[in-house]
């Protein structure tokens, strides 16, 4: 189904929102945009709604099953007023998740559990939203993938992550929140905005009508933003992500400064959940 506008979705049936959870995939270009509808298509979300301009293909298998809206991302506040939006078109307690093209969700049992169990479970544990750690994933060889894009020949980096205490406005830390480094964004943090190097991002999260997406990926309501609830450890997943990696190599300032993204720590990826399980990179809570 194709859609020449986010207002026009928004007015149509509505059907199409009536149960989630729902993912949404924002295109800021076309590089694995298959591989990334295919793969969250095949967890479990009822809908997948695709956001890009007109002249990104796709396949004809995901041309039939997912909900296509023309967006660009190439303006301000693109990902948050779209997320916001659909926040407030949906019934309230929907589960929502985003995620750029080239970006791929995994969850402790991933492989035996869809996420529509996941967020059933977190659900019951009266949680509103979940905490996801971007994981930076790379080609090994820039060569071959000048893009650093490849499925085949991905690689993580398996140590190098830490946490800090994240402040409010009165220097007091944030009851349940850190701000969480690692990855490119921290061996490379001389080529990235400080206000960007963080990698964790609240990318599940139940809608409620006024509830606000702020462009840091945190969100206005402070419980949102919190890695577990108070009494006992919380589920959190990664997003698998190839777009660090995309920028540090399309972008003028460091494209010709990075020969290789692979170091003493760098890890094939094995596309599974146990590996980022073994490597402490995300929380598999009271998840049995």
């Amino acid at each position: 189904m194709y859609f020449d506008s986010l207002a026009r979705f928004l007015r149509a049936d509505q059907l199409l929102l009536a149960k989630g959870p729902i993912a949404m995939v924002f295109a800021e270009d076309a590089v694995e945009l298959d591989a990334t509808l295919r793969h969250h298509r095949d967890a479990g979300f009822r809908q997948v709604l695709l956001f890009a301009p007109d002249d990104f293909t796709l396949a004809d298998d995901l041309a039939q099953t997912v909900t296509r809206i023309r967006y660009s991302m190439a303006r301000d506040n693109a990902l948050s007023e779209a997320v916001n939006a659909v926040n407030d078109a949906v019934p309230t307690g929907t589960w929502l998740y985003y995620c750029y093209n080239a970006e791929f969700l995994f969850h402790p049992f991933c492989e035996s559990r869809t996420v529509g169990e996941l967020l059933a479970f977190h659900t019951e544990e009266r949680r509103d939203a979940m905490l996801s750690y971007v994981i930076d994933i790379y080609a090994d060889d820039l060569e071959q993938f000048p893009n650093a894009v490849s499925l085949d020949n991905a690689y993580l980096d398996k140590s190098g992550y830490y946490a800090l205490a994240r402040m409010d406005g009165e220097d007091h830390a944030r009851d349940r929140q850190l701000d969480f480094y690692g990855g490119l964004r921290w061996r490379y943090e001389e080529h990235i905005p400080a206000g960007r190097r963080k990698i964790d991002r609240v990318s599940l999260f139940r809608s409620r009508r006024g509830l606000r997406l702020r462009e840091d990926h945190t969100f206005d309501d402070e419980e949102y933003n919190t890695y577990s609830c108070p009494w006992h450890h919380n589920l959190t997943v990664c997003i698998c992500s190839f777009r660090t990696a995309k920028a540090l190599k399309r972008n003028p300032g460091s494209r010709r400064e990075i020969t290789s993204f692979f170091w003493y720590n760098s890890a094939r990826f094995e596309w599974n959940s146990r590996q980022l399980l073994d490597l402490g990179l995300m929380e598999p809570g009271q998840w049995f």
